[in-house]
């Protein structure tokens, strides 16, 4: 059994992990306040450790698998990069730290890159060797899965695609959650609107809320189209709050991704809907753990 992580800055999620007949299994699952700017890095870390003792007293633990926000250096198994959401957490080296407390191995992935590894392993992209994974909320979080590994990139950045420029603003400025809600808010003079909120209002026939999610969907798809012709993935997997809205945004995808997207890649790529929610994140850990000790997901 592996216990795992997926660490946020409102939030730590936290499970113990088995696989059964090559499907994951949460023996046990919790949720907790980061607390992140009043604990910063090393109390968040002092937090994990506690978790990992009070865990080994009732389980077999074996290894330790974190997905986490922020740029990770996968192969040291620390935070390359952190912004203010979790002060102090920049250098934090888990793997180091954890592996010489506890003497057991400890993997480490991106946030990001972590859902990726767990839809295409376990859930909306089971077996795909090519995916790319788009997580659509606050901002825009991307990654590349090539021959059923997540590519890195040279320094570790590969996927950051929330930065890319389209029509001349950055892709996670036009075509995020956060861009959905300023969009409307400003057509109806409103505040305090969601995505949950906006998404229910266009089901019940909302023009301006329609009409918002048109434009989202298309610069969803315009981003999208333009990664595709770089890496010709064999699915592209959505992600994110307002993307469990599966019905509403399905076909205004697939519409927008034909329209957009070169004839010949469109024809030999699958749309899908990530399908293990919160918990794609640990499962993704989890997965990525297990390649990096050569252990076999059947």
């Amino acid at each position: 059994m592996l216990i795992t992580f997926d660490i946020g800055g409102t939030s730590i999620k936290y499970g113990i992990f088995t696989l059964r007949k090559g499907q994951p299994v949460f023996v046990m699952q919790n949720e907790i306040s980061s607390d992140a700017r009043v604990l910063k890095g090393p109390g968040i870390l002092q937090r994990v450790e506690t978790l990992i003792a009070k865990a080994m007293q009732q389980q077999d633990i074996e290894g330790i698998a974190i997905s986490t926000a922020g740029m990770v250096d996968a192969e040291k198994g620390c935070i390359q990069y952190a912004n203010d959401n979790i002060p102090e957490y920049t250098g934090l080296a888990f793997k180091q730290l954890l592996e010489a407390r506890f003497h057991m191995p400890c993997w480490v992935e991106n946030d990001v890159n972590a859902a990726a590894l767990g839809e295409t392993v376990f859930g909306a992209g089971r077996g795909a060797a090519h995916a790319l994974m788009l997580t659509i909320g606050t901002g825009i979080g991307g990654a590349v899965v090539i021959d059923h590994t997540i590519y890195h990139g040279y320094s570790g950045s590969a996927g950051e695609i929330g930065y890319m420029w389209v029509k001349d603003r950055h892709f996670q400025d036009i075509a995020s959650t956060t861009a959905l809600i300023q969009h409307v808010e400003a057509k109806t003079q409103e505040a305090d609107l969601n995505g949950k909120i906006i998404c229910a209002r266009a089901k019940r026939g909302d023009a301006v809320c329609m009409q918002a999610i048109k434009e989202l969907c298309s610069h969803i798809a315009i981003g999208v189209s333009s990664c595709a012709c770089l890496m010709n993935p064999q699915i592209i997997i959505l992600g994110g709050g307002i993307m469990t809205q599966k019905e509403l945004f399905a076909p205004l995808m697939e519409a927008y991704l034909k329209q957009y997207m070169n004839e010949e890649i469109y024809a030999h790529t699958q749309l899908a809907f990530a399908q293990l929610g919160n918990r794609a994140g640990m499962a993704g850990a989890c997965a990525y753990w297990m390649i990096k000790e050569g252990i076999q997901f059947a």
